[in-house]
């Protein structure tokens, strides 16, 4: 009878060290519990052995082993797999929201007991995302950190420099959101649509997110100065911003993000070109491999 089989898609800059030992730990894992493990650092070596019509049907699992990042590429490449992650990233949000740890053996267990989730998928311009898509200062402060990037791991403080960058810069364009097919137009210089109720540092900006209600849930900031920005990161860091008259709170299928200007965009913590923007979702379209 064929072995049963994983295929672990591996970013290759994520880094040494403590970063690959989980990798280690989980081959080893799966090894012992009978199960074949493969490790790519290719995507075109990871795709063409996944769609071998021969092993595919012994396919278990696809494992990111990485950052959202790593997540978000996967699940746009192969949406119809069984996934996994092995959280080797920065933040982690997706990882955090499944509460999956950062431990090969732990996740190679999650394999092998095969507990399943379906979860609601967001479309940002024809690709996928999984967590939230968001345009203005803080996907500003993403495209800056990655056009800086010299390979390697992007750590929190490498996130500094740009924040004080954006800041210092920072020209709040106006961004218009429609929801639907409503003629209402919600205006505001920052905006959130999320999937899940996740985000960096832990901050509750969209916290009744849902990722398998078949909805978006969005958030439109009116930011007019710097020291709008702060209140709004302290309002947030507080739980504040859901009672203010400064934020405007949505639920729709699909939203419609245009601005006179371009604006950055971000999905999952990663660039998204800029505005304009159409986001829709795709209920329980991808199954994740949970504890």
């Amino acid at each position: 009878m064929p072995q049963p089989w994983v295929a672990i898609q591996r970013n290759p800059t994520s880094g040494a060290g403590k970063r690959t030992q989980p990798i280690r730990d989980l081959i080893r894992q799966l090894r012992v519990m009978g199960i074949r493990p493969r490790l790519f650092s290719s995507r075109a070596d990871f795709d063409a052995a996944v769609n071998d019509p021969v092993r595919r049907p012994h396919l278990i699992a696809a494992v990111a082993a990485g950052g959202d990042g790593t997540v978000l590429d996967l699940v746009n490449r192969h949406p119809e797999l069984p996934l996994c992650v092995l959280p080797l990233g920065t933040e982690n949000l997706l990882a955090k929201h499944l509460k999956i740890p950062r431990d090969g053996r732990a996740v190679a267990d999650m394999i092998a007991q095969g507990h399943r989730r379906r979860l609601d998928l967001g479309r940002l311009n024809g690709r996928h995302f999984l967590v939230m898509v968001s345009a203005g200062f803080d996907a500003a402060v993403v495209h800056q950190v990655h056009a800086g990037r010299k390979g390697g791991h992007v750590r929190h403080i490498s996130y500094i420099g740009p924040i004080l960058n954006t800041l210092w810069g920072f020209r709040p364009p106006t961004l218009r959101v429609t929801v639907d097919e409503g003629s209402v137009v919600h205006e505001g210089q920052v905006v959130v649509v999320a999937n899940l109720a996740s985000y960096a540092l832990n901050l509750g900006v969209v916290p009744n997110a849902d990722g398998g209600d078949g909805v978006l849930d969005a958030r439109v900031f009116s930011i007019q100065s710097l020291s709008g920005i702060l209140r709004m990161v302290w309002s947030i860091w507080r739980g504040s911003h859901e009672q203010s008259t400064e934020v405007v709170r949505i639920t729709g299928r699909r939203f419609r993000i245009e601005s006179d200007t371009p604006v950055p965009l971000q999905a999952d913590g990663d660039p998204a070109g800029l505005t304009p923007a159409e986001i829709t979702i795709d209920p329980l379209a991808v199954e994740f491999i949970v504890p």
